[in-house]
């Protein structure tokens, strides 16, 4: 049914029906559930068509309904970035992917930003930039290591990588990322595995520290959002870290340690 409004344009319940040799009837349920899901809308024939009695209703395909088709969006990238590759090298890459990563960075310290004026104590960046990239469809979880009274640090866990043919190609895109996500959570950070080298998440090594003095920091009035993380007890200070101490606040490329697995 999709594939014909996309084909013909909006269309009737009637008019589908004939197309597709069922009852208008059959076809209402299957548009209430195109509806519900947002792949249709509704709308009023134009008054030049209608008829005598109730105007007719046309269904027309919405944005969500388009994405449910193929796309090129990977063909083109990866045509992009050999062009970029044969023309300016690995370098010229590489700004690609970080200049890609900067909308996405500025949105999630965003959120890192409006936690810490929200909190009453440390915030744990580790859970609100989870929350923040979940937003962005990389359907992200921290989740915190070492047993009670104790922690070995966290794992930011990403079951969703937009990018991962094209990073498959160039590895630049996960380098970029990565240095993001050590920008983010202020600290040195190490990429574990990641989709595009065929894991079955992406996963980024948090190490531990200890939670900044309350003290330090103006409190405001509630906690950190919630929902993408699970049991934290040692937070990643609310505050940036220093070049020298975390190897990662500036915008230049932290070092970033990467554990290989086989391609």
């Amino acid at each position: 049914m999709t594939a014909l409004l996309l084909e013909h344009g909006p269309q009737s319940a009637a008019e589908l029906a004939a197309r597709l040799g069922i009852s208008p009837a059959a076809v209402r349920r299957h548009l209430d559930g195109l509806l519900a899901a947002g792949q249709v809308a509704e709308r009023e024939a134009p008054a030049g068509r209608r008829g005598r009695g109730r105007p007719a209703r046309r269904f027309t395909l919405t944005e969500a309904g388009r994405a449910s088709f193929p796309h090129a969006y990977d063909d083109l990238a990866l045509t992009a970035l050999r062009f970029v590759a044969a023309h300016g090298g690995p370098d010229a890459v590489r700004e690609v992917a970080e200049l890609q990563l900067a909308g996405l960075e500025e949105r999630c310290s965003a959120a890192v930003e409006q936690a810490q004026r929200d909190a009453a104590g440390p915030v744990d960046r580790a859970e609100v930039v989870a929350a923040a990239l979940t937003t962005e469809g990389y359907a992200a979880l921290a989740l915190s290591l070492g047993g009670a009274g104790s922690s070995a640090g966290e794992q930011l866990c990403q079951h969703h990588c937009p990018v991962a043919h094209v990073a498959a190609e160039f590895p630049q895109l996960c380098e970029a990322e990565t240095a993001v996500i050590s920008r983010l959570v202020g600290t040195h950070v190490q990429r574990l595995a990641t989709i595009a080298h065929g894991d079955g998440i992406c996963t980024t090594h948090i190490p531990a520290h200890p939670p900044l003095d309350p003290a330090q920091h103006a409190p405001a009035r509630t906690t950190a959002p919630g929902g993408n993380k699970a049991d934290l007890p040692h937070p990643v200070p609310a505050g940036r870290a220093s070049a020298g101490t975390a190897g990662a606040s500036t915008r230049s490329t932290p070092s970033i340690d990467r554990e290989r697995t086989p391609a």
